[in-house]
């Protein structure tokens, strides 16, 4: 069994790998206006992830029950995804804002950018999601045998 020290120490190296995903996100909330609110949301939404995994560390370390460390890491996580789900709406709303305008003017709209479920997002997403299945499994297999033990 792993102790909580090692679990906090993967959870802090992990939060320090993703830096290239909530530094930009960090600067795009601090742009404030110059962003689109879609934009702002999604990068809520990142540093809500980001954060939740950041805050497991001192959990951990704090020795929380499980139960404490399961909530929190489900608040979280489920923050995270209702603000993804408001920014992909929004962007949504954004676009057809945008078109309608376009169309009042009677001119042709400019190219529309890269769609973000892009091949490279799909490939990530095709060995990420798995990755994070198994890493899930392992974790629940792992808190059976400590629920078990005791």
């Amino acid at each position: 069994m792993l102790s909580p020290a090692v679990l906090a120490l993967g959870a802090t190296a992990l939060s320090a790998s993703g830096c290239v995903w909530y530094l930009p996100a960090a600067a795009d909330l601090r742009a404030g206006a110059d962003r689109p609110t879609s934009r702002r949301l999604a990068a809520a939404a990142c540093l809500t992830a980001w954060a939740t995994i950041a805050l497991s560390a001192p959990l951990l370390l704090a020795a929380a029950s499980w139960t404490t460390l399961g909530a929190v890491t489900a608040f979280g996580t489920g923050a995270a995804l209702l603000l993804a789900t408001l920014a992909r709406a929004c962007r949504g709303h954004e676009e057809h804002a945008t078109r309608r305008a376009w169309a009042a003017l009677r001119l042709r709209p400019p190219a529309r950018r890269r769609s973000p479920w892009s091949r490279p997002t799909r490939a990530f997403l095709c060995w990420f999601l798995p990755g994070y299945a198994v890493a899930a499994g392992a974790v629940a297999v792992a808190l059976v045998g400590v629920m078990a033990g005791r």
